[in-house]
């Protein structure tokens, strides 16, 4: 359950878009790396927030507890503190793993890949995370998935928020992970949960709903920022002077028009401590409605400047902002709108089929087929010693062959081929 097998169409579709990612990765300026499937469990509990109970957890082998990861964020910290890394640009695209309720029709999956890109060291504020929102708007839009926004907050904003309301420093984590709801369900259900589940009093819960459905771009910053609550709260007031610096970046990068700051975002992962973010994909359902509807999350990420200290023997900081884009989404997506069109999705990239028109000419086709691998051409025959050839061009037909390459007797005794181009039937001898 939740898992899947991708024939051959599925496997050529997700290779095109993972090439499309991961160019645009590279494009700034990241090196890649690779971790393992398993990690101890300790690296693992207590940095997912509600998630942790969705870890897959292995049996002790050997004297230790391990878990298979559960993202790629973690094992990189873990990455950077054990090599005493301080500084790097990297990407991972790797599969991890959940033990969730799978909702395969909306790509959820318990085993699924990932895409991160993420920025360690020390920098200027705001310069990388700028970055970080500027890939996914390329990535989205080289995709052309259709109208998307991404989503912007801050962690010390919203610890703010929470400070101000009346909610006990203790319970900002499980209050975020209550908030991260808000865009599946109304602001009623978050607000029973607060006050059920998670003990505040109505009355912070109903403080806390004024702010949280708020929204806009750097008119509500600064709005925010003349608060004559919030702008009392040292950390809220840090965050606000962030994410106005980060809207100034983003408007030299030309992408504000799909970016909103919105204070109901939180993102229920315990490691983030500053700018957070999540792309969400915009359908128009129906012409006459105002308000889009949302597709769901299709990329999220964040800064994270403990993780890599919790890590540290000596507790030592590396800053770090990434960004994982939902490759398991954007795929259920594209691969609906490949069905729905009816095109057909070519599975191999052979360029060239040896083909023979009589009989008695295997030969000739083993030491043709063995000379065009050599100079690096993709090319197929057909596995039989004497096929028809009109069996052979059928095939290049059916699989998307583009040429044929066809040595009869009379061809091989002027010493030529003859090259058929399968979709004009226009025939040359070279």
């Amino acid at each position: 359950q939740g898992t899947r097998d991708h024939p051959p169409a599925q496997a050529a579709l997700r290779e095109r878009l993972l090439s499309a990612v991961v160019s645009c990765f590279k494009r700034h300026g990241a090196a890649a790396i690779d971790t393992p499937a398993l990690e101890l469990r300790e690296t693992l509990i207590g940095k997912y927030g509600e998630g942790t109970k969705l870890i897959y957890e292995l049996q002790d082998q050997g004297g230790e507890l391990l878990a298979l990861r559960y993202d790629l964020t973690v094992p990189f910290a873990r990455y950077l503190a054990m090599n005493k890394i301080t500084n790097m640009k990297r990407y991972h695209v790797a599969k991890v793993y959940r033990r969730d309720n799978p909702a395969t029709t909306r790509g959820r999956y318990r085993e699924f890949y990932q895409c991160d890109f993420d920025i360690a060291g020390q920098f200027d504020p705001m310069i990388p995370d700028a970055e970080c929102l500027k890939i996914v708007h390329e990535i989205l839009s080289d995709l052309q998935l259709g109208d998307f926004v991404i989503k912007v907050n801050h962690r010390q904003i919203l610890n703010g928020v929470f400070a101000i309301c009346g909610v006990p420093e203790s319970k900002f984590i499980t209050a975020c992970s209550t908030l991260d709801k808000l865009d599946k369900v109304p602001w009623e259900e978050v607000r029973s949960e607060m006050v059920g589940e998670k003990g505040l009093s109505p009355e912070a819960a109903d403080r806390i709903g004024e702010y949280v459905q708020l929204h806009g771009g750097l008119e509500l910053i600064e709005r925010l920022l003349q608060d004559p609550k919030l702008s009392q709260n040292k950390l809220a007031k840090e965050g606000l002077g962030d994410v106005k610096l980060l809207f100034e970046y983003l408007t030299l990068f030309g992408i504000t028009g799909k970016i909103s700051f919105d204070l109901s975002l939180a993102r229920g992962l315990d490691y983030y401590t500053g700018v957070i973010f999540e792309a969400v994909l915009l359908q128009q359902e129906k012409e006459h409605v105002e308000e889009p509807v949302s597709v769901g999350s299709v990329a999220g990420g964040g800064r994270y400047d403990g993780l890599v200290g919790m890590f540290d023997p000596k507790g030592r900081k590396v800053p770090c902002v990434g960004v994982s884009i939902g490759i398991e989404r954007i795929f259920s997506i594209l691969e609906q709108r490949l069905e729905a069109s009816g095109e057909k999705l070519r599975t191999t990239e052979t360029q060239v089929l040896v083909a023979t028109p009589q009989k008695h000419l295997l030969a000739a086709r083993l030491k043709l087929i063995s000379e065009l691998w050599g100079a690096g051409i993709k090319a197929e025959m057909l596995y039989k010693k004497d096929p028809k050839l009109l069996k052979q061009l059928q095939y290049c037909e059916n699989t998307g062959i583009p040429l044929a390459a066809i040595v009869g007797e009379q061809e091989l005794a002027d010493g030529v081929v003859k090259l058929r181009d399968i979709a004009t039937r226009e025939e040359v001898r070279m």
